[in-house]
């Protein structure tokens, strides 16, 4: 009971944040331009400083090999959802258009908006590292596979099912793993540490880290609102989703975790919590654009990312329960 009402509580508090974006879009305080420019703040300038402060604070040269052990269970986690759903999406006959769409929403989260905060409202700030872990290749894996498998699903493709996927590397290496990457240096040789960040630097960075958690959550009120939650709809499919995003992606990940712990391939619990929570968060918020930039279902992609992200509510605190 004492884990549930923790798990509430950090809830509440990501939800109340929420709110504050939600029902301040409602007045009308927001542009358009607003949640834009918000989106680049968060993306470009707080999310990478706030990655190096906790790599600077958290990370030690000798977790390097014990983090590569959470890519592993990463990578494999999001592939066998990916086979998974591809089965289940051909079986129920789902309609071109919502496929790619269907597979992606399944095996692709929110790590940046829901899932940091998230993370450190329920392990606090020491976990950064291994939400990191799984930051990447759920990164990697989305603007690779994850828009082939959309792009392929295009239904203005001909009958031949061929499509011609453009990929833009840029998104393999996005801003906030610039965070990531330049704090490597910094860990394994010292004098950089000591000569480059000063206090003022230090003290700098550490405040425009600590503005991602209330933006992101401020952004994704904006983005509920302007979605509008009174337009979802829990048609089978929609279900199917989310299912496949709330149940069977933790469920994969947990499985894999026991079998790695009885093979030798064990992690601290944190690590494990981490990668099970993050494998269950919402849906990735730019579903919607990568539906319009290969004409698939828009209204479809639309409904998962604003049900998954309000029903998040209700799956975290049961999860935190049954990982105990």
């Amino acid at each position: 009971m004492e884990i549930f009402w923790t798990s509430i509580q950090s809830v509440l508090a990501i939800m109340i944040m929420i709110a504050v974006g939600y029902f301040a879009q409602g007045k009308g305080w927001f542009d358009e331009k607003f949640s834009g420019a918000l989106s680049k703040l968060i993306m470009q300038v707080a999310l990478p400083a706030s990655i190096f402060m906790s790599m600077m604070n958290h990370f030690k040269p000798e977790q390097l090999a014990k983090l590569s052990v959470g890519l592993l269970y990463s990578v494999v986690s999001i592939t066998i959802g990916l086979l998974i759903s591809w089965l289940v999406v051909r079986v129920l006959k789902v309609p071109k258009g919502k496929r790619g769409l269907m597979m992606t929403a399944m095996n692709f989260a929110n790590t940046v908006f829901i899932g940091m905060p998230l993370n450190q409202a329920l392990f606090g700030d020491s976990s950064i590292p291994y939400l990191l872990v799984y930051y990447i290749v759920n990164t990697v894996m989305l603007w690779t596979i994850g828009v082939w498998i959309i792009a392929a699903d295009d239904p203005t493709v001909g009958a031949d099912g061929t499509a011609k996927v453009k990929l833009d590397w840029h998104h393999l290496i996005p801003t906030p793993l610039w965070g990531f990457i330049v704090a490597l240096p910094f860990i394994y040789i010292p004098w950089l540490r000591t000569h480059l960040l000063v206090n003022f630097v230090t003290l700098t960075l550490t405040d425009v880290g600590a503005l991602v958690t209330p933006l992101s959550l401020i952004y994704i009120g904006i983005m509920l609102k302007s979605f509008g939650i009174g337009n979802m709809q829990f048609d089978r499919n929609v279900v199917i989703t989310l299912l496949g995003r709330f149940v069977l992606a933790p469920v994969i990940m947990f499985v894999l975790i026991a079998a790695g712990v009885k093979a030798g391939l064990g992690m601290v619990p944190v690590f494990q919590k981490t990668l099970i929570i993050q494998a269950a968060t919402p849906t990735f918020a730019v579903l919607p654009i990568l539906a319009t930039t290969y004409h698939g279902d828009v209204k479809f992609a639309t409904n998962i990312v604003v049900s998954a992200s309000v029903l998040f509510v209700v799956v975290v605190p049961i999860i935190m329960v049954l990982l105990g």
